[in-house]
């Protein structure tokens, strides 16, 4: 399924490092009742995620807070430990980002959002995009055209339209 506005967010389960360690989170979870700003990414430690897409929503947080969103969601197709470490080395999770593992690709898949780039051994990877959410629906969805680029997807661009 290709996502579009107006789509309701198909659960799935997604892993992230808490008090005892690896833990799941239901995306119902974390949408349902609330306003989200969700944004994915091919990989952390990876060229244009580490250098234009998280820091834009690190500069933003405060953006965010102020148009009353709950929670800044970043997930990518990677282990929650590896989310985890590249949060604290960004800087994303001091900022208040919540760090999501998509280990099985399973919500990108979902949403349509997956890609395969061999020659850089990426395989159902996540194209790049940035979404406003309010109670699970989708509001607003800026998706990259092509890889290497963080323009529509930056976290400027989201805070635009909320």
């Amino acid at each position: 399924m290709a996502l579009s506005v107006g789509d309701a967010l198909p659960n799935a389960t997604l892993l992230r490092i808490g008090a005892e360690g690896p833990e799941s989170v239901e995306m119902d979870t974390l949408t349902k009742g609330r306003n989200v700003a969700i944004f994915g990414l091919p990989g952390a430690y990876t060229g244009t995620c580490t250098t234009a897409h998280m820091p834009s929503f690190i500069r933003n947080m405060g953006g965010f807070k102020a148009k009353d969103v709950d929670e800044v969601i970043c997930v990518s197709v990677n282990d929650p430990f590896v989310m985890d470490a590249w949060g604290a080395a960004t800087g994303g999770k001091e900022a208040g980002i919540a760090m999501l593992g998509d280990a099985s690709a399973a919500f990108t898949k979902a949403i349509g959002m997956n890609w395969t780039a061999e020659a850089v051994g990426f395989f159902d990877r996540s194209r790049r995009y940035a979404m406003y959410v309010e109670d699970g629906v989708v509001k607003n969805l800026h998706v990259e055209e092509g890889p290497g680029v963080c323009e529509v997807s930056a976290g400027e661009s989201l805070l635009a339209v909320i």
